[in-house]
C-alpha cells in the first residue's frame, strides 16, 4: 500500500538518519511501480531468451541503489533520480545479454561514424538523404537505424564517462544530482560534474532540451519527438549531436573521465 506524503517523509528520515531497515523496505515498496513503468517504456518488444521478469529484476536493483544513495535534503526529485538508475540497470543487463545482433550493431556504429564525418564536413547535421547516399542505403533504412539505435541506447552520456567498470559504475544522472558522488576520487568526481554541467549549458537549445527530457524527465525518444514536434529519428540525431559535442567539450576541458 502506497505511503502518504507524511509517512513517506518519516520513512526517509527513519532510514537516512536512524538507519531503520524497515523504513528502507517501505520506501522501496512505495516506489516499486517505477520499475514496471520504466521497463515497459524502455523495451516494447523483448529480445529472445528474456521475459518481462528479467527486466523487472534488473530494474529493482536500480531502484534499491537509488534509495540507498539518494539524499532527500538535496533539491532533486527522487522519481527522476530513480528512473535514471532503473533504466541504467536494465540497459546494463541488456548489454550483457548482447541482445542486439552483431550485424545491426555494426550498422549502428557505421551510422554513428558517418553522421560525425558528415557534420564535420558540412559544418551542420547531415540529412537522412545525405547519410543514406554516403552509406549506400535508403533514407528509410537510415531512419529505421536511428530509431533502433535510440531504443538500444548504445551511445549515451554514461558511455562518455570512463566510470562504468564493475561495481564502481557512476551514471551521468548521479554526477549531476549529487556533488558528493565519487568516481574513484572526490576531486575527480567534482571536476567531471563541473565539466559536464558546463558542457550541457553550452549545448544548442534543442539538444539541451533533449538531454533534459531524456535524462532528467525519463521520456523516451518517441515521447520527446511529440514534445518537439519532430520524428523519433530526428530526436536520435539531436541526442547523438549532443553526445558528440559533450565528448569533445570534455576532451577540450582536460579529458577527465572521457572514453
Amino acid at each position: 500500500m502506497p505511503l502518504s506524503a507524511e509517512q513517506l517523509q518519516k520513512a526517509w528520515k527513519d532510514f537516512k538518519v536512524f538507519k531503520d531497515p524497515e523504513a528502507r523496505v517501505n520506501i522501496i515498496d512505495h516506489y516499486s511501480y517505477l520499475v514496471k513503468i520504466t521497463a515497459g517504456r524502455l523495451v516494447t518488444s523483448l529480445p529472445g531468451g528474456l521475459d518481462r521478469e528479467d527486466l523487472v529484476g534488473s530494474g529493482v536493483i536500480g531502484l534499491i541503489k537509488s534509495v540507498d544513495q539518494f539524499d532527500p535534503t538535496r533539491d532533486v526529485k527522487f522519481e527522476t533520480y530513480a528512473i535514471a538508475l532503473i533504466r541504467g540497470a536494465i540497459l546494463e543487463m541488456l548489454r550483457d545479454e548482447d541482445w542486439v545482433p552483431r550485424s545491426i550493431r555494426e550498422k549502428l556504429k557505421a551510422l554513428d561514424r558517418t553522421m560525425m564525418a558528415l557534420e564535420t564536413k558540412f559544418g551542420r547535421p547531415a540529412t537522412d538523404q545525405e547519410i543514406a547516399e554516403t552509406m549506400g542505403i535508403s533514407a528509410q533504412e537510415v531512419s529505421e537505424l536511428m530509431v533502433r539505435m535510440g531504443r538500444t541506447n548504445v551511445y549515451s552520456l554514461d558511455d562518455i564517462l570512463g566510470t562504468s567498470d564493475g561495481d564502481d559504475h557512476v551514471s551521468f544522472i548521479e554526477l549531476l544530482a549529487d556533488e558528493n558522488t565519487s568516481t574513484g576520487g572526490e576531486v575527480e568526481g567534482k571536476e567531471i560534474r563541473r565539466i559536464l554541467t558546463k558542457g550541457v549549458d553550452h549545448l544548442p537549445e534543442r539538444e539541451r532540451l533533449v538531454v533534459a527530457l531524456y535524462y532528467f524527465e525519463g521520456l523516451t525518444f518517441k515521447e520527446i519527438g511529440k514534445v518537439l514536434g519532430v520524428s523519433e529519428s530526428r530526436v536520435y540525431q539531436l541526442h547523438t549531436q549532443a553526445m558528440n559535442r559533450l565528448r569533445n567539450f570534455m576532451r577540450q576541458e582536460g579529458g577527465i573521465g572521457v572514453r
